[in-house]
């Protein structure tokens, strides 16, 4: 098989092939092996007529799968913002294979388009305003989003300063309180609120403000 034509598109990244059996393909170079550029296989002009073997060809069909792949998650990314777990599962559902899949993920994170910790600061600051939660609560729902401790835990160092954290201790004593239909121990209450991730600081702030003695 052969390399009838190639046609380089918009920024030269972008490619357009065309194979002697009648077959396209549109692929981005980043997607196959460097070597590729180096032999010549993607120059208009030097590649027609060449010979291509059934790896080259395997590496054109891997390519333009990963493209279309990239269409799909750069749609998802125009929606909302995704973290990696989360828009790997998406593209995979959609029936693209995981190889290329991760070669997309990869791709775009190199790019910044795909940033697991700005996605959990965004999460973050969108529930500290008004939820009743604790840090404890907060770190386990972002490792549910496929998040990592890594990016997790400097996220929510990020945008919890002290005013933060002291306005969210007290929406979530309020909300234990509440749902104890009673007060609690002092004692008890900070027990409760350390293992719930509150600093020291924070905790012992907000029992000398409601007046809690040890």
């Amino acid at each position: 098989m052969t390399i009838v034509s190639i046609k380089t598109g918009t920024g030269g990244e972008l490619r357009r092939i065309e194979l002697s059996d009648g077959s396209f393909f549109s692929f981005k170079t980043c997607y196959l092996p460097p070597v590729f550029i180096d032999e010549g296989l993607l120059t208009p002009g030097e590649a027609e007529g060449r010979e291509i073997n059934g790896d080259e060809e395997t590496a054109f069909r891997f390519a333009s799968a990963c493209l279309r792949a990239e269409k799909a998650a750069l749609q998802l990314i125009a929606r909302a913002e995704q973290t990696v777990f989360g828009l790997s599962r998406k593209l995979e559902k959609r029936r693209h294979d995981s190889s290329c899949v991760r070669a997309v993920v990869s791709r775009l994170a190199e790019l910044e388009l795909l940033d697991d910790r700005r996605y959990a600061q965004l999460w973050l600051e969108s529930r500290l305003g008004s939820r009743a939660s604790s840090p404890r609560r907060l770190l386990a729902a972002l490792r549910a989003r496929g998040i990592d401790r890594d990016d997790a835990e400097p996220a929510l160092k990020s945008v919890l300063d002290a005013e933060g954290e002291a306005a969210l201790l007290a929406r979530y004593a309020k909300k234990m309180l509440r749902s104890r239909r009673s007060s609690a121990p002092a004692f008890s209450l900070k027990y409760t609120l350390r293992n719930e991730g509150f600093s020291h600081t924070a905790i012992q702030c907000f029992l000398d403000e409601a007046g809690a003695d040890e």
